[in-house]
């Protein structure tokens, strides 16, 4: 097939004569040669160690997605596995977060999964996790155990006990036919664990089931758990070391049925995000707003706005984190429960909107820190 001429620079013309005329010709047996050589070698240079270099950036740089939050999506730590922290709660320390959850990568079977633990993440910048593994196992040889693979474990929180040096977890613990109703607690010397179990208790008498752990700024902790058969919300202020329920107490939103409590405090006043009892089915999510945390407490109604606000955008309050570096910047964690694949079920992250008393989220598919100003 004919194909047009291609044209010469002068320094292929200068090898084709030197070939042609016979002569053995080394790099320096002729300046011009040698020049010509020495021009296609800075060439080679420069392609190698700055335009591909560059070139192959642009690719990644164009190829990977940057990093965000993406609420209802499958979220995987740094080894690419999902993360399984559901009901989870954020503690920030030493310029880390560690995010402890409920693992259920377990079968699900009758809308449960039996225990497996409680896991622990970590993260410099939210975005990003690193598996630290199951801090605090089930106990698979014991079935009396609160930690046994048939119980309930849920809602685990930790809080940093400034005096003694422990991190202490405080969680859900239930037999499967929840009439257990108690909160649990372990401690332990690091973060990241092993955890060791002390037992649980039923504060001032009372059945715990949903629950928080909220550390004011004073460093008093308080246990926030639904109570009652779920009817009423208790707030119950910890002992100094953080193991203990005192007797110092308050009965909160009285017969309204209100679970899966998270707490966060601005500007001196305290915010408390409930959910109302529909079991897996999600509901319109509620805030109240107190200047005392043991009440009153008045309520403001729903903090969620736009299509999906009726049930909280199908997702389930856990927690609110406080960014660290980042005044006034709230995060609201909840739970996209998947009650027939609970290992599946999704996180839903979404900023607080927080004017005054008033609170708002709104939905965002995509979003990162760059929305807190």
């Amino acid at each position: 097939m004919w194909q047009p001429a291609r044209r010469l620079s002068s320094c292929d013309q200068t090898e084709m004569m030197t070939k042609l005329s016979g002569q053995v010709l080394g790099p320096l047996d002729t300046p011009t040669y040698g020049k010509c050589l020495m021009k296609k070698a800075i060439a080679l240079c420069v392609f190698v160690f700055f335009v591909l270099p560059l070139f192959t950036g642009l690719i990644l740089c164009c190829g990977a997605e940057a990093p965000a939050f993406r609420p209802d999506q499958v979220w995987l730590d740094a080894s690419g596995q999902p993360i399984q922290a559901h009901g989870g709660g954020i503690l920030q320390y030493g310029g880390t977060y560690f995010w402890f959850g409920e693992n259920k990568a377990g079968k699900t079977y009758n809308h449960r999964v039996d225990v497996i633990g409680v896991s622990c993440y970590s993260s410099r910048d939210l975005y990003h996790w690193n598996n630290e593994g199951v801090v605090l196992p089930a106990v698979k040889n014991d079935p009396a155990s609160d930690l046994a693979p048939s119980k309930v474990l849920e809602r685990p929180k930790v809080v940093y006990d400034r005096h003694t040096k422990q991190f202490v977890m405080w969680m859900h613990v239930d037999t499967a036919d929840y009439k257990y109703a108690r909160a649990g607690v372990a401690v332990s010397n690091k973060p990241t664990g092993p955890y060791e179990y002390l037992g649980s208790f039923r504060p001032d008498n009372s059945m715990s089931r949903d629950l928080t752990v909220f550390q004011d700024d004073d460093g008093k902790a308080y246990l926030i758990f639904a109570s009652e058969d779920n009817r009423t919300m208790h707030i119950t202020r910890l002992s100094d070391n953080y193991l203990r329920p005192t007797n110092e107490t308050a009965r909160v939103f009285i017969d309204q049925s209100r679970e899966a409590p998270a707490m966060f405090k601005h500007e001196g006043k305290y915010f408390l995000i409930t959910s109302g009892c529909t079991g897996w089915a999600p509901n319109a999510a509620q805030y109240a707003v107190a200047t005392n945390i043991m009440g009153p407490w008045r309520i403001k109604g729903n903090l969620t706005t736009g299509p999906g606000s009726e049930t909280t955008f199908g997702a389930q309050s856990t927690f609110v984190l406080r960014v660290a570096g980042k005044p006034g910047a709230f995060i609201f964690l909840a739970d996209c429960w998947n009650p027939d694949d609970l290992g599946d079920s999704r996180y839903v992250w979404l900023p607080i909107g927080i004017h005054g008393e008033d609170l708002k989220i709104e939905w965002r598919d995509q979003w990162d820190l760059s929305v807190f100003k």
